[in-house]
Formats: structure tokens, C-alpha cells, sequence
């Protein structure tokens, strides 16, 4: 692999700054607008813990109630994890990874 080194020279208008921040935009941002879009990353991190709960259940082939008592968690857990109300974290986080990438191994080990 070849390294190109380039030199930017910040005087030079023509030069197009690639990866810069935007400070007047940056300066306009409110805390309201801020928090907004906090809130809008953290509701999206949820969606998507979410949507692997569900696809790791789909994809083992259980229903809701069948996935809660082969992973000795409650019903309402799993749903509450499916609907995005709550997002399974360390050892539930760890085991939904292990289910998704070895089946068949978690399983015999749940039994």
C-alpha cells in the first residue's frame, strides 16, 4: 500500500477542506437541539437492540415463550426487549451474541 502525504495549506481558498467542522453551525446548535438529537441516537441504539433480540428468536425458530424458558428469562423480559422498552445488557447482551453466532452450541449448554 502506497502513503500519499498531502500538505494543506490553509490560506489557499481553492483548497477544499475535507472533514472540517462547520463552527457557525456548530455555534448556532442550541442545548435543546443537542439533548434532540442525543435522545434520537439513544431511541435508535434501542431499535436496533431490539431488532437482534427479535432476529436471534426468529431465527432459532421459538416463540416468545419458548425463547424465555430455553434462556431462563421471563415472557415479559423478552417482550420488553422486542418492543424496545428495554435493552438486554451484559450477560443477556453476551448470551443473545452467542445464540446468533453459534446456535446450536449455547443451546446445549442452556439444557
Amino acid at each position: 500500500m502506497k502513503t500519499v502525504r498531502m500538505k494543506i495549506e490553509p490560506n489557499i481558498p481553492s483548497v477544499k477542506r475535507v472533514g472540517r467542522v462547520n463552527t457557525a453551525k456548530l455555534d448556532a446548535t442550541t442545548e435543546t437541539q443537542i439533548a434532540q438529537h442525543a435522545a434520537e441516537d439513544d431511541a435508535a441504539a434501542v431499535q436496533d437492540a431490539a431488532k437482534f433480540a427479535r432476529r436471534v428468536r426468529r431465527r432459532l425458530g421459538f416463540s416468545q415463550a419458548e425463547f424465555a424458558t430455553r434462556i431462563d428469562v421471563s415472557l415479559e423480559t423478552i417482550r420488553n426487549w422486542e418492543q424496545g422498552k428495554r435493552s438486554p445488557t451484559g450477560a443477556a447482551k453476551a448470551l443473545l451474541k452467542v445464540l446468533d453466532k453459534a446456535p446450536e452450541a449455547a443451546l446445549a449448554a442452556l439444557h
